[in-house]
């Protein structure tokens, strides 16, 4: 009988034990899981993850894919190689992109927020979806240099890969389609919202600015909001800004379209997050801001394509520029660069 009872006493056990094990996790607080929500005063997003719902294990397997070096040939780079979270996803103080071997790129890394909101990708649009826009650094030679064949054998040697899948799409198959949706709902999950600007637009605490920076927002509305659009601060656009052609005779939107009219046209860049994203332009050609704004007032490259608006340059007074960066300064947020659920993925 003692013996029995004992057997019985084992069982409870584990059947206490199971049951437990399907309770949730008191240690998961709810309000972490991920989501996404559109801020208070913006526009709807342009992907709404209608067929690729967000979910904590499908953001997880995204983060883990971006951060991870076997989407390249020789498992040397990653996509947070070029887009590193301390920089806004951007490559601080690298005019262009490094990749495999320390091959060079010929374009800037621009910084990755805010991507739900964009009907296009890279400096010359040349994705039109969020979700192919991985296939382009993975194949381009100069970047990661792989094949897809190569990277989804890759993952299927991983178990945890498999099981990963597993929990997000219900098999262990691993497909391109599959790859690209999980980095997706990672990428339109970096929403840079809540800076400085961004409080004083929701009259939050932290919000108030100085009469500098005041003074800055009036000459930003004068000088540059008809591109630089907020609450994003870009009109996704795409516009001749009078550089002078570089080296790498890069002919910008042309060399997507085909057309003529396009020569030299780039993708209209956030002004969010400035201090964390330099260099700037789309070859990385100016190390500050202060650059920036000599090129608008003297450095305009006159060309049949150039944006009429730019024709005359962008003339400030020296209070005005001071005025005007400052205000910049407000659009950093220091949040999104320190967000943990951001940060690269322990391998």
């Amino acid at each position: 009988m003692r013996k029995l009872i004992l057997i019985l006493a084992g069982f409870c056990a584990i059947a206490l034990s199971v049951l437990s094990g399907c309770q949730p996790d008191p240690a998961i607080d709810p309000q972490q899981r991920i989501k996404f929500a559109v801020p208070k005063g913006w526009p709807q997003p342009h992907y709404n993850f209608e067929n690729n719902p967000l979910t904590d294990d499908g953001f997880e397997l995204g983060r883990k894919l971006f951060f991870d070096n076997r989407l390249s040939r020789g498992n040397t780079v990653s996509c947070g190689s070029c887009h590193q979270p301390f920089s806004a996803f951007a490559q601080l103080d690298h005019p262009v992109s490094h990749g495999v071997e320390d091959r060079l790129g010929t374009r800037n890394s621009p910084g990755l927020f805010n991507l739900a909101w964009h009907t296009s990708f890279f400096w010359d649009g040349g994705v039109n979806h969020i979700e192919n826009q991985p296939i382009a650094p993975i194949q381009n030679p100069l970047e990661m240099d792989e094949t897809l064949e190569n990277i989804i054998a890759k993952l299927n040697e991983d178990a945890d890969y498999r099981n990963r899948f597993r929990k997000v799409y219900g098999s262990d198959t691993i497909n391109s389609q599959r790859i690209f949706k999980a980095i997706t709902q990672f990428m339109a999950a970096l929403v840079s919202s809540n800076s400085k600007y961004d409080k004083y637009t929701r009259g939050e605490s932290g919000g108030t600015l100085t009469s500098e920076e005041v003074r800055g927002l009036s000459v930003f509305t004068g000088k540059c909001a008809s591109c630089h659009t907020p609450p994003l601060f870009s009109d996704f656009s795409y516009r001749n800004n009078g550089l002078m052609p570089s080296g790498a005779k890069d002919s910008g939107r042309a060399h997507i379209t085909g057309d003529p009219a396009d020569l030299y046209k780039f993708k209209v860049p956030s002004l969010r997050n400035l201090k964390y994203t330099m260099p700037y332009m789309h070859d990385g050609r100016f190390n500050t801001l202060e650059k920036v704004l000599d090129h608008y007032a003297t450095g305009i490259h006159a060309s049949p394509t150039l944006d009429t608006k730019l024709s005359a340059g962008i003339q400030l007074t020296a209070q005005e520029r001071a005025d005007l960066i400052a205000f910049l300064n407000t659009l950093n947020d220091n949040s999104f660069v320190q967000n943990p659920r951001f940060q690269e993925f322990e391998q």
